[in-house]
């Protein structure tokens, strides 16, 4: 059994499907999402239906982002909010033009159920964006953090490479787990395209929304899959680019 984790897609259904294909998932395997499923190209609500059909055959853990948030309240209750309109939502919304109301609450369980981070049997810790407590996951004060926080990531950048776990110094956030995988903050920031690894933090996003492309990787041998860059797949579309 092999565990694959795999990084921000927001609406790439196409680029997704390249992914597992290259991937070649099997009977057994475990995937992990790390959020972020909707908003920025045109197939969200195809996306969605899709995850729905694959945990049906495979193990699938599914961790919610801020834009699953944003998506859940609109299906819940027809809520628009104004900042996820405009990094999205709109493209979301008209995905949806012509899914059924028996869909729709349908998908809005499916992101109601969802996970805020994800600790496997090896200690690794899953999550979208990070956390704040030094104590970890079980002890943070508010559940938004596991969705929006960037300190984490920022923390494990701008540390020491040469200081030791043993050190007073290093962070006690770290120490809770053996790896931390997340998303949330796309690579691409930094010029790379790859995921990226500071600490024993791992960062999978690489700007499927953008200009890069959607990844995945073997959390045991570290070996990265990817698409091709995701707006090749929607030529006439901008994600969440200006242009």
């Amino acid at each position: 059994m092999k565990t694959f984790v795999i990084g921000d897609i927001h609406g790439g259904l196409k680029a997704l499907v390249q992914l597992l294909n290259k991937i070649e998932i099997k009977q057994g395997d475990k995937l992990i999402f790390l959020g972020d499923y909707v908003d920025g190209w045109s197939e969200s609500a195809q996306l969605v239906q899709f995850l729905i059909e694959l945990s049906e055959t495979f193990n699938c853990v599914f961790i919610k982002g801020n834009h699953d948030v944003w998506c859940e309240a609109w299906l819940k209750n027809n809520y628009v909010d104004p900042i996820w309109y405009m990094h999205g939502g709109k493209e979301t919304i008209q995905s949806y033009e012509n899914v059924s109301t028996d869909d729709k609450l349908r998908h809005f369980e499916f992101f109601h159920s969802m996970s805020l981070y994800h600790i496997d049997v090896n200690n690794r810790l899953f999550l979208h964006a990070g956390f704040t407590s030094m104590h970890g996951v079980e002890k943070e004060v508010s559940a938004v953090t596991f969705y929006y926080d960037r300190t984490l990531w920022e923390m494990a950048l701008a540390l020491d490479k040469d200081m030791e776990e043993t050190s007073e110094l290093y962070p006690n956030r770290l120490k809770h787990y053996n790896e931390i995988f997340i998303g949330h903050t796309p690579t691409i920031n930094y010029n790379c395209y790859e995921p990226m690894n500071a600490a024993n933090v791992w960062n999978i996003d690489t700007g499927a929304a953008f200009f890069g492309p959607l990844s995945g990787m073997n959390v045991e041998t570290k070996e990265i899959f990817q698409s091709n860059v995701v707006r090749t797949f929607y030529p006439d579309e901008t994600g969440r680019n200006k242009s």
